[in-house]
């Protein structure tokens, strides 16, 4: 199976400069990126969640596939380079290969995060925090109920305070 970046190797590039935004989150999405080389950092709602240095690595494929708002901002720490496919959702219906191959990394993504998220079930039996993994393993495996994908909110996750307010655990 080819790489995403062997997919993209006919994309333009893009290079980033230290600190440089790449996506940012709540606006729209659209386009992939697909690292070369250098460290990208994802950070939602001011919290750094991951950092990807690994070349081959895509960012930007939840928007595309969804059809929403960026879910999270992608900045360079370091310099970097990237392959942009613009309007990537018009390139994914045209490129069977490369939809396929950002199908198994989704799809990698998310046996990955069951996985982990049952192990951490199985540590914390009879605790308080079971129920809480229990509600995000089962919003993993949500079914679209209209051609689009269920919406779960944080509520549906975490639950709310007296006031109304999201529970930050």
């Amino acid at each position: 199976m080819e790489s995403l970046l062997e997919l993209a190797a006919a994309q333009p590039t893009r290079k980033l400069v230290p600190g440089e935004v790449l996506i940012t989150q709540g606006r729209e999405g659209g386009d992939l990126f697909v690292l070369e080389s250098g460290q990208l950092v994802v950070e939602r709602d001011g919290v750094a969640i991951a950092s990807i240095s690994s070349p081959n690595s895509v960012v930007g494929e939840m928007s595309v596939v969804l059809g929403t708002r960026n879910s999270a901002t992608v900045r360079a720490d370091g310099n970097a380079t990237v392959r942009v496919i613009m309007d990537a959702r018009k390139y994914l219906e045209q490129d069977q290969a490369m939809t396929f191959r950002l199908a198994w990394l989704m799809a990698s993504r998310l046996d990955a995060t069951s996985a982990y998220l049952v192990e951490l079930s199985k540590q914390h039996t009879g605790k308080a925090e079971q129920n809480m993994l229990g509600k995000i393993l089962s919003a993993l495996h949500l079914q679209a109920d209209d051609g689009n994908y269920a919406a779960v909110a944080r509520t549906d996750m975490f639950g709310a305070d007296d006031t109304g307010g999201v529970y930050k655990d």
